[in-house]
């Protein structure tokens, strides 16, 4: 669960971390419809041919939405399903067409080829990267788009649109903003699984899109001593630290008044500062965050001679961080709370229940097929254009290769509740990703 304001609900950070386990948003009357400029609608290709912008595309049909209804996501598929319908009026228009992947790949290829089968137009889901995977053959083959939801961003393809918050899009957005602030020489500090290696990936390319040194990357094993080690050797605190250290223990050991004095001049020489001014870290559990808490003063890695930074799934942890003084002013990105109020008010109203992050995604995939179908279809001219879409967590473009550009907020550990530093961009022209 996090907290923003007096607003509780299962975090979109939490969403993040069950996508990167798998595999690696319009209400009538409630929402504003999503701006999209009027683009001519192409003609229907035919199976497997690509239209002019790079992807495929048709100009009618239903909205067909695939969701683990059944098998160990049934829960997540409902939420999806109910905030896909916030999208569609109860009357006139195209339908949603919703479908069972049972959660699995073979699944999912099965409901988009019965979806297809029966007229649908534009795909949006599946859950995973890899029912994702499975069904973008099946898409392509007849010249269907899609908007899965995983955040995997390596399924982006002309015509596939993967809607979760990737690595790619939080790490750019923070680290543009770190560099705003004169910190350009970074680091990292990075799980040695696959979420820590994708966040390698999107240091190493923001780092070389805005012109900086490659990043140092060092990946640690969970636990106290796999942590412990990753921070001593990230630091360089043995060519840094470790002589002053030695000549204040040999000045000690003289066991003289001159020794005692030599030594306390010593203890107030500064330590130099570390190889990077900017310090990523990808940990995601309060244990681990709580250990990096420990060692980094320790090896005199500390704000503000470096900025750390984080990623999404911080805002779910950014309370119980502020209680560790290192952390305070630590930066991460995140979809702006502000911006899914009207969202989250009418699912409430309309379920019960708040909704769960997820969710979001789906309302947006959603609202974008539905306002794609009035301007012309869902081909890959309509839903790239350059203006954009107002999502419910934001900015969201469709670029023509399939990655999504997202306006992301950047927001600094602060006691209490995390504090906005940068706000969303809310047009494609300001800083994003």
């Amino acid at each position: 669960m996090s907290v923003v304001g007096s607003r509780v609900r299962w975090s979109r950070s939490s969403w993040l971390l069950l996508s990167a386990t798998l595999a690696l948003s319009a209400c009538a009357g409630q929402v504003p419809q999503m701006p999209l400029s009027s683009a001519p609608g192409a003609a229907l290709p035919p199976a497997g041919a690509a239209n002019g912008a790079g992807g495929y595309g048709r100009t009618s049909g239903n909205v067909l939405l695939l969701a683990p209804l059944s098998g160990p996501y049934a829960g997540i598929g409902q939420a999806l399903a109910n905030a896909a319908r916030l999208a569609f009026p109860a009357s006139g228009g195209v339908a949603l067409d919703v479908r069972d992947t049972g959660g699995t790949a073979a699944g999912a290829a099965a409901a988009a080829q019965a979806g297809i089968a029966a007229g649908d137009g534009i795909i949006i889901g599946p859950l995973t990267a890899d029912e994702t995977k499975a069904v973008v053959p099946v898409a392509r083959q007849a010249g269907v788009n899609m908007l899965p939801f995983t955040n995997d961003g390596t399924v982006a393809a002309p015509g596939v649109w993967p809607l979760g918050i990737t690595p790619t899009q939080q790490v750019a957005r923070v680290v543009r903003a770190a560099a705003d602030g004169g910190h350009t020489q970074l680091a990292a500090l990075l799980s040695d699984d696959d979420f820590g290696h994708h966040l390698a990936n999107a240091l190493t390319d923001a780092a070389s899109k805005q012109g900086e040194p490659a990043p140092e990357i060092v990946y640690y094993e969970a636990g106290f001593a796999g942590v412990n080690s990753a921070v001593e050797q990230i630091s360089d605190f043995a060519d840094r630290g470790q002589g002053l250290v030695d000549q204040i223990k040999a000045a000690e050991e003289e066991g003289t008044a001159a020794g005692r004095a030599k030594a306390d001049a010593l203890r107030h020489q500064p330590v130099p500062p570390p190889p990077f001014n900017a310090l990523f870290i990808g940990a995601t559990n309060a244990a681990t965050l709580a250990e990096m808490a420990n060692f980094l003063p320790y090896y005199d890695v500390n704000p503000p001679q470096v900025q750390l930074l984080g990623p999404t799934l911080w805002s779910g942890l950014a309370p119980q961080m502020a209680s560790q003084s290192v952390f305070i002013g630590a930066l991460y990105a995140a979809p702006d709370p502000a911006s899914a109020q009207a969202f989250d008010a009418k699912y409430q109203s309309v379920y019960g229940a708040p909704p769960p992050a997820i969710a979001d995604v789906a309302f947006d995939a959603a609202a974008i097929a539905r306002v794609a179908a009035g301007n012309g279809g869902y081909t890959s001219a309509v839903l790239t254009t350059p203006s954009g879409f107002a999502g419910s967590d934001g900015l969201v473009v469709l670029n023509p290769d399939g990655t999504v550009k997202r306006g992301l907020a950047v927001f600094a550990v602060a006691p209490g509740q995390p504090v906005m530093s940068a706000p969303a961009p809310t047009s494609p022209g300001q800083p994003a990703n």
